[in-house]
């Protein structure tokens, strides 16, 4: 029997998943246009569960190669010829699963290659004649680096070397994670590990500035969201209005791919199966109390980042009105949180979720800073607030 899984990656042979071939499709037709791009979402927004999907889905034109940056150590990245040898070493043991022969998976290992010249002519080679698509996740986690920094200057470079002729490489490379790789150079210069040689843009310098738009909506509609309902429906047969409860669990989570899933294992597994209003609003004040790895980076976020802390506070406290614009600091990093959305211009939280998680910090906090400044104005019998908009 199937299940809802709000933990590690979602398999359709395990779990009720929501059909995403729409989004596949529109995936799909930037890597056949062999477009080098990043996919930039929020934590748990189901990003390497579709890059599973990918390399399903790819698999009958392309030669996928999905690799993954987690859990790596420093040693991977001390020198380049660590990571030159570590790449290959992944790339060969990710083709093992791929419809590449055992003889090509093999010609990927090369212990002469020292040095990222070494590496450019390896791939130069390897990649001639070939539809290989490259898929990095949690390539985030090792963005403070300078070697990676060269690799993606080296793979910058084969890209423009490839568009008028003169080279063979990756026909498409998806990068993944929570920040944005466009702006890794940023980053290491704030962080004093990398100086901009005289006259170098600090910003749009990048070693990623070939990486196309990508415009794909990763959260899930209401008919989406009926997808995964309806095989569910046809499991347990509980009578539920499959389209009536989308929408409603749409509406607290505006699509959010951990949130929707969670309210439907919690109504599964602990309200008695309550497919309707009620039982969906009760699954929504357990999220607001549990713990959780999403609230709990929300709110490290919150608390380390001070500009972030203070626009959100204006937002949902004061009821400030901010427009639009990636071009602020702190809207562009709740952007690339996931907890902002654009509506009518204007800057917005994201879902009705992270409004009450948000809003029941914030009221916390305010009543702790007030009882620090006048320890009789609490109440040993406040069980806080649990706002809802």
């Amino acid at each position: 029997m199937h299940k809802f899984n709000v933990t590690g990656t979602c398999v359709p042979w395990d779990h009720y998943m929501v059909d995403i071939s729409n989004k596949l499709e529109q995936i799909k037709a930037m890597v056949d246009a062999k477009d080098y791009f990043t996919i930039n979402r929020g934590r748990q927004y189901g990003k390497t569960t579709t890059l599973l999907a990918l390399e399903e889905f790819f698999k009958e034109e392309y030669i996928v190669i999905s690799i993954s940056f987690e859990g790596l150590g420093k040693e991977e990245f001390a020198s380049a010829v660590d990571f030159c040898q570590f790449f290959l070493k992944q790339v060969s043991k990710a083709l093992r699963f791929s419809s590449a022969s055992k003889e090509y998976q093999e010609q990927w290992k090369d212990e002469e290659v020292k040095d990222f010249d070494a590496l450019d002519d390896h791939i130069t080679d390897m990649s001639e004649g070939k539809k290989l698509v490259l898929m990095i996740d949690k390539v985030d986690q090792v963005s403070n680096n300078f070697v990676f920094l060269s690799f993606l200057g080296m793979l910058r470079k084969k890209y423009l070397a490839r568009s008028v002729g003169k080279d063979f490489t990756f026909y498409s490379v998806i990068l993944v994670g929570v920040y944005d790789i466009r702006n890794i150079k940023l980053k290491l210069i704030q962080e004093g590990l990398y100086t901009p040689t005289e006259g170098e843009s600090t910003i749009r310098n990048s070693p990623w500035n070939i990486a196309a738009s990508f415009d794909v909506d990763m959260s899930f509609s209401p008919p989406e969201i009926e997808t995964m309902l309806v095989d569910y429906e046809a499991d347990h047969k509980t009578g539920m209005n499959i389209v009536e409860v989308a929408k409603e669990i749409h509406s607290y989570t505006s699509g959010y791919p951990y949130l929707v899933t969670r309210i439907c294992k919690l109504i599964d597994e602990k309200l008695e199966k309550s497919w309707n209003a009620l039982g969906i609003r009760e699954a929504v004040q357990l999220v607001l109390k549990e713990s959780s790895p999403l609230f709990e980076h929300l709110v490290k976020n919150l608390e380390s980042n001070q500009e972030l802390s203070d626009l959100v506070y204006n937002i949902l406290m004061i009821g400030g009105k901010w427009r639009f614009s990636t071009d602020t600091p702190a809207i562009a990093l709740g952007i690339r949180y996931g907890y902002f959305k654009e509506l009518d211009g204007r800057v917005k939280i994201a879902n009705k979720i992270f409004e009450m998680r948000i809003t029941n910090y914030f009221i916390n906090r305010d009543q702790i800073a007030n009882l620090q400044l006048d320890p009789t104005s609490g109440t040993s019998d406040d069980e806080g607030i649990i706002k809802e908009n």
